[in-house]
């Protein structure tokens, strides 16, 4: 809802187009006609596509309030849908209609859907992307991966950031294949759902192709290493003993970050002044989002580098984060999952710091 309100205040008198495509019941629709519109601005188009016809009575129900004086703005139009998805999408592309936010909340993957959803965006538009299929891109189920991302995805302490790469992965082939270029807005994950906001790009950016790539992780020692597509090479060793690593390689995954932090402060300043429109749960996730772009890109878990030095317990992301930085490196808390941190230090001076810090723990 507030990528919503915030692309409204961006050009107030611009007419709009926003598709909640597999609405369900309708109340992000709702919301966005109620909350993330504004008096006196240009007209929106609002459509509602849900393919159960069985939920067309709800649908019109819920959204009743949006017609006619029932609390909507009187520039808003609420177009009503009940086609699978692939129909309308194929239908608004054959009647040149493009749409300058769409949400795609899927159950399952969505891969198959992105690109007749990419030829609808708008330049400049935004994409909201739900998968709630949490198997395939964190290691759990292979030949899926291949299937779904075209992609290898192996077991990671990461894994629910390995999975939005993935997705963005994806996403960034199938917007390529129209000439076009990705920006990463915001993504995060619980577990569970896998959640990204991206926007269209009229060109690519110099190097965009850059940003897909590889990543290693040795199973034995824990190191890890990246390169990018554009760049193949041999990889070099990890920390085991000469011929004892063995690197399990996923990819392509996007190398690149994961967050605009400049959006998501204007997003968090917008949310403050819409009383009652953001849950402190909501306000807590913008803040640790906005403080974590997603580079570096390579990420460690306390629990597993205190487990391989064999200390009493994980030292404080804090801690580790402050060590690394006062030794000239790039260190964060990460946004996506607790207890972990990315930065470009060497693994050896990574595990040096967190040994020096169980040690002050004793």
């Amino acid at each position: 809802m507030l990528l919503a309100a915030w692309q409204r205040r961006q050009a107030p008198e611009r007419p709009l187009r926003w598709l909640d495509l597999m609405a369900g019941c309708g109340i992000r629709a709702l919301r966005w006609g109620l909350e993330a519109s504004l008096p006196r601005s240009g007209p929106l188009e609002l459509w509602v596509n849900d393919a159960d016809a069985d939920r067309r009575a709800l649908l019109r129900a819920n959204l009743a309030r949006l017609h006619g004086g029932g609390g909507g703005p009187e520039a808003l139009l609420v177009e009503q849908r009940s086609l699978p998805a692939e129909v309308l999408l194929r239908q608004a592309y054959l009647e040149q209609r493009t749409f300058d936010l769409i949400d795609l909340d899927a159950f399952g993957c969505p891969n198959r859907l992105l690109q007749a959803t990419l030829q609808v965006l708008a330049f400049e538009g935004i994409l909201l992307l739900a998968s709630t299929d949490g198997r395939s891109p964190t290691g759990h189920d292979r030949s899926a991966a291949v299937r779904r991302f075209g992609a290898a995805a192996r077991a990671h302490p990461a894994s629910w950031e390995i999975a939005l790469r993935l997705q963005l992965a994806a996403l960034a082939r199938e917007t390529w294949l129209l000439g076009r270029g990705l920006e990463p807005l915001l993504a995060f994950s619980d577990g569970r759902t896998f959640r990204l906001a991206v926007r269209l790009r009229q060109h690519l950016d110099a190097g965009e192709e850059g940003q897909l790539g590889l990543l290693a992780r040795c199973e034995a020692c824990g190191a890890q290493a990246s390169q990018s597509m554009l760049r193949l090479q041999g990889w070099p060793a990890c920390a085991c003993p000469a011929g004892a690593g063995r690197w399990a390689v996923s990819g392509p995954l996007w190398l690149g970050p994961l967050q605009q932090p400049a959006l998501l402060l204007a997003l968090q300043q917008l949310g403050a002044g819409m009383e009652g429109s953001v849950a402190p749960a909501s306000a807590r996730l913008l803040a640790r989002l906005a403080a974590d772009p997603g580079s570096p890109l390579l990420c460690w878990s306390t629990a597993e580098l205190a487990r391989r030095l064999r200390l009493n317990g994980p030292p404080a992301v804090a801690a580790v984060v402050e060590a690394l930085r006062a030794q000239g490196h790039q260190a964060l808390a990460s946004g996506v999952m607790a207890g972990q941190l990315r930065t470009d230090a060497p693994y050896a001076l990574l595990l040096q710091s967190c040994r020096q810090l169980g040690r002050e723990d004793r």
